[in-house]
């Protein structure tokens, strides 16, 4: 460990957090004027798509998320009420449940991605060139892959 960061590294976190935030404000404000769920919604069905038709395990959903959810079962209790999940007994565990998304939430999803898509590109796209979206990706990739590399530790 370097100990106190420079005054670059402390200028780079804070531009990373309200860069983070104003694209995410971004892409709510579009979800919510197009009428659809909030960005939470999305990451969810995307994570329970991909797992296929088995599901989830709600610990491993919150860990797969892309955004932060510290009440992911409240998010669950919602988007099951709408239709977009469902709830299954877990076979290997009688007290616990897989979550797994419906036809209904696969809809929902698809429904999504283009206005999110078109928020992506209104929030980063348009100001950076490939080249530079690039080197963020690089260096973003690094940041992710080294805090990662330290959970296993």
């Amino acid at each position: 460990m370097r100990g106190k960061p420079d005054d670059i590294t402390i200028r780079a976190w804070a531009r990373l957090m309200a860069a983070q935030h104003l694209a995410l404000s971004a892409v709510e404000r579009a979800l919510k004027a197009a009428g659809l769920p909030p960005l939470a919604w999305y990451d969810v069905l995307l994570e329970l798509e991909r797992a296929g038709g088995a599901g989830m395990r709600p610990f491993a959903l919150e860990r797969a998320m892309l955004l932060a959810q510290y009440s992911v079962s409240r998010l669950i209790d919602r988007m099951e009420r709408a239709g977009l999940v469902e709830r299954r007994d877990y076979a290997r565990d009688g007290r616990g449940q897989l979550v797994a998304i419906t036809d209904r939430g696969k809809a929902m999803r698809r429904g999504m991605w283009p206005v999110y898509a078109g928020a992506i590109e209104q929030a980063v796209g348009r100001h950076l060139s490939a080249q530079q979206a690039g080197a963020l990706d690089e260096l973003l990739g690094r940041l992710v892959a080294g805090h990662r590399a330290e959970e296993v530790e």
